[in-house]
């Protein structure tokens, strides 16, 4: 006999789905605690149900409603339903997948999966089958609804459908197949949903009906609707990443179409369309496959970064000025920190360059949206990303079919079309840029007349496209356009429209990394003006504005230090300081920001360091004690946000670079060594690479702080040599190296905790190397001071260490790196015999060795000469590449 509800209950269940739609967040409260005491009643589920697929007097959003709560349900707590309600709900679902109501045979799809994906796949051996007989009915209804509860399998379970013993796929997809000629467009989309869950991971079964997948395919390229178009070009952008072979005979048809598609009068359909351009440009065919349709191509793209008239409605695209209306705070978006002071010692790393990467989101570097409605992924990026991707496959061939485009649209009367061909401008940037070099003199100055535009949008990706350029005109001599362009950004720094100031401010940044202390004759003007926009800007933008003054003193550096200087730029960040509260997340930046200011005034920072100092050391042991108090009670306390940890021990970490021994007072009067001896524990690598950052500053810094705890911090620096986690191991690597270069000859009670990991490091295949260089220092300075314990292993790493170092720039860390090895090689002159041209090499490397290193270089390689004789020294040098045997023989006479 079959399970029946008692009348009063579901009656009350039923009030209780009425009142949950109330917008009254009140009632909805009460809702949620009365379902939860609901729970606790074993056939609470069954009434759920039982609303879903029975009782057709309801209204359809109550029966749904029910579903999903249900859903929720057997999301956290199926495993503990009686078997009479597992086995309950899933007869109902079965036997409701037709129902008339397309919202009940989504709840009922999404329900079915939901169930299916707990692992009950296994345990319901009836549901595929079941399914599958479905997909043959006569009945529309039955047919779509159990496509739908399929599709979701598939999306859901399709790990365990692939590795089922009982391999349903090769029954599903040859089915699957069957229906992309099905009369109903809504059928065909769900079948080709279906199997596109499987082309990234090469399933078995598809890939032995690949030939009949990709005709259905192609006899669906052109269907009337829209679903079902962007759901053949999805295929085709995953065959082109998974199967591309299949592809190959049919790439020109396929090229033809896509371009085709790009177009499509459906937003959604040229988008996944536009897709396939950004895949293609990662294969190698790419350049020999769309060189002869690159004519064409090019143009779709450029009419897809054009605005749409709905875009500029959502942007608010007319509205000019609007600096003085407050941001709300669903547009300030989170901020994930991202420190540019805790990769320590970078001995390659020039200064400037950009990534190339950075093509403007509409609602972060050129400000062009603060509207959430299109702040996703769209067209007008995509094909942005494309040509972008494209310029740099095809580099200067791209010109021919791009600089006629440019011609007509940067000088169009449309503004919107003006302004695309702006963002097209800027997009081929990086790829283009040896072709577009002639071209500069002449479109420079046009950018930097679009800087006054009238309108907002315009001047605001004419920033972005001028940020791309920007390396141009600060390598010329004489600033002849650095200085104009400087100004017209900074007067944009303070436009009238919020999303052109953060435009300018982030372009304005990146002329900062680029130009450097070129900046410096221009510091009083840039300052007032950064100074100026403290008092103009709104939540959002200041962000943005902290970023840019802590880029300017790293770039900068101790030219800031100037008191008069100091005095514009000092009071408001401090006011800012003051006015945010411990909790208050935009704390971030402006810790970045210090952190940047701190290190480059130096000596200028002193009258402000005492009460930062403070905040920092609270902020990390307020997230420490939280961190303490979340482990041992998580229901009691929330778990800690560690950025504020993180952002406060680079801050930390730029006060003790900057202030250098001045911070001792500081390290003294508080109990930092104790929260950076818990800090370096985290199970967070990110809090763990800043305080490995911080420990390396303060051993430079004021050592004697440091020396009290070495025993306790040297054995979790060795535990952290993994090179897994780069930026920890770079760090921990680091502050090893400083520390011995302090520690001396005490070094050696701690040499086997860390050399044997630093010479699996330093040999390890394809690290990175930054990681090689640090680690290749940290042996050299170990070898340095405690030379008897390191030289015996000199074999294992010499030859790596030498190609390590033998491009970085003279510097201290270099200096002290090869001393050490010249130490070492004096203990075991053996060691570096098999390697002994790749220390010549190394040697050769420095521009101006001290003079007292370069007596110990010219030492041993006469040593060396006299030991093997003049005639194998002479058959040993002629291998020498000719410059590196000039070199020597100038330098050194051998």
């Amino acid at each position: 006999m079959g399970w029946n509800p008692d009348p009063d209950a579901l009656g009350q269940i039923l009030a209780l789905l009425r009142e949950s739609q109330s917008p009254d967040t009140i009632v909805q409260q009460s809702v949620q605690q009365k379902l939860e005491e609901l729970n606790k009643f074993t056939d609470f589920n069954k009434y759920l149900i039982y609303v879903l697929t029975k009782l057709t007097s309801e209204d359809e959003p109550t029966r749904s409603l029910s579903g999903l709560i249900l859903k929720n349900n057997v999301k956290a707590h199926f495993h503990q339903f009686p078997p009479d309600v597992n086995q309950f709900i899933k007869t109902e679902c079965l036997s409701s997948v037709g129902d008339p109501s397309p919202l009940i045979r989504a709840t009922v799809g999404i329900l079915i999966t939901t169930t299916a994906s707990k692992g009950e796949l296994s345990t319901w051996p009836e549901l595929l089958p079941r399914l599958c007989d479905m997909l043959d009915s006569a009945d529309y209804n039955v047919c779509e609804g159990a496509f739908g509860a399929l599709q979701k399998i598939c999306e859901d379970s399709a790990e365990f459908l692939e590795k089922s013993p009982d391999r349903p796929l090769d029954v599903l997809i040859p089915k699957f197949l069957q229906f992309f000629r099905h009369s109903s467009s809504k059928i065909r989309s769900h079948a080709i949903a279906c199997v596109n869950q499987f082309i990234i991971s090469k399933t078995q079964a598809l890939m032995a009906n690949i030939d009949a997948f990709l005709q259905n395919l192609f006899h669906l390229a052109m269907d009337d609707d829209p679903e079902v178009r962007k759901n053949v070009c999805r295929a085709l952008v995953m065959l082109l990443d998974a199967h591309i072979s299949s592809l190959i005979p049919h790439m020109h048809n396929i090229i033809e179409y896509m371009m085709i598609r790009t177009q499509d009068p459906d937003e959604n359909v040229a988008l996944e369309a536009c897709e396939f351009w950004l895949s293609l440009a990662e294969h190698p065919i790419c350049k020999e496959t769309l060189k002869p349709h690159l004519q064409k191509l090019i143009p779709i793209l450029v009419r897809g970064m054009k605005y749409s008239e709905i875009d500029i409605i959502l942007l608010k695209g007319d509205v000019e000025e609007d600096e003085s209306v407050p941001d709300r705070s669903e547009d300030i978006k989170p901020r994930f920190h991202k420190s540019r002071h805790t990769i320590r010692h970078e001995p390659m790393m020039e200064n400037g360059g950009t990534s190339g990467e950075d093509l403007p989101d509409d609602e972060s570097d050129d400000g062009l949206d603060d509207d959430s409605s299109i702040s996703d992924w769209n067209l007008r990026k995509c094909s942005a990303a494309a040509l972008d991707v494209l310029a740099n496959v095809f580099r200067d061939d791209m010109l021919p079919v791009i600089l006629p485009i440019l011609k007509e649209t940067l000088f169009h009367q449309e503004w919107e079309i003006r302004e695309s061909g702006i963002l097209a401008l800027g997009a081929i940037a990086e790829g283009c840029m040896s072709g577009m070099t002639p071209h500069l003199p002449e479109l420079i100055p046009y950018l930097i007349n679009c800087l006054s535009d009238k309108k907002a949008l315009v001047r605001s990706i004419t920033c972005w496209t001028l940020s791309r350029y920007c390396h141009w005109a600060v390598v010329l001599p004489d600033h002849t356009f650095l200085k104009p362009l400087m100004y017209e950004l900074l007067k944009c720094v303070l436009d009238g429209n919020k999303r052109v100031q953060e435009a300018a401010c982030s372009a304005f940044a990146t002329l900062e990394e680029e130009a450097c202390t070129e900046l410096v004759p221009y510091l009083l003007d840039i300052l007032k003006t950064l100074v100026f926009a403290f008092r103009k800007y709104q939540a959002k933008n200041l962000l943005i504005l902290y970023d840019a003054i802590g880029t300017l003193a790293d770039s900068v550096g101790n030219y800031l230090n100037k008191e008069e200087y100091i005095q514009m730029l000092m009071p408001p960040l401090i006011e800012k300081w003051n006015v945010l509260k411990d909790e208050d997340k935009d704390l971030f930046p402006l810790l970045e920001c210090l952190s940047s200011v701190a290190t480059a005034l130096q000596s200028g920072f002193l009258p402000y360091c005492g009460p930062v100092y403070q905040r920092c050391v609270s902020l990390v042991e307020q997230t420490l004690h939280q961190t303490m108090a979340h482990a041992q009670n998580p229901e009691q306390f929330e778990a800690a946000d560690k950025d504020f940890m993180i952002v406060s021990l680079d801050l930390l970490s730029g006060l003790a670079e900057g202030l250098n021994g001045h911070v001792g007072q500081l390290v003294a009067q508080s109990n930092i060594m104790q929260l950076l001896y818990q800090a370096m524990q985290d199970p967070m690598p990110e809090v763990r690479q800043s305080s490995f950052a911080l420990l390396g500053d303060l051993t430079k810094a004021c050592f004697q702080h440091v020396a009290p705890c070495i025993s306790d911090f040297m054995p979790i620096l060795g535990q952290n040599l993994n090179p897994e986690l780069i930026s920890v191991c770079n760090n921990a690597t680091w502050a090893i190296g400083e520390i011995s270069v302090k520690l001396g000859a005490d070094m050696r009670a701690y040499i086997n905790l860390v050399l044997n990991d630093l010479i699996i490091i330093i040999n390890k295949p394809n690290t990175p190397k930054t990681l090689l260089e640090n680690t290749a220092i940290t042996i050299g300075r170990l070898g340095y001071v405690c030379p008897t314990e390191v030289a015996p292993l000199l074999q294992q790493f010499i030859r790596q260490w030498c190609i390590s170092l033998r491009n970085i720039r003279d510097n201290e860390e270099k200096d002290s790196a090869f001393r050490g090895v010249c130490n070492m090689i004096s203990v075991n002159p053996g060691g570096v015999v098999e390697d002994f041209i790749f220390f010549c090499d190394a040697i050769a490397s420095w521009i101006n060795p001290k003079a007292d290193l370069k007596d110990m270089f010219h030492k041993i390689l006469h040593c060396f000469k006299e030991q093997v004789g003049e005639e194998n020294w002479k058959r040993f040098t002629e291998q020498f590449p000719v410059p590196l045997k000039e070199r020597l023989s100038q330098q050194y006479g051998v």
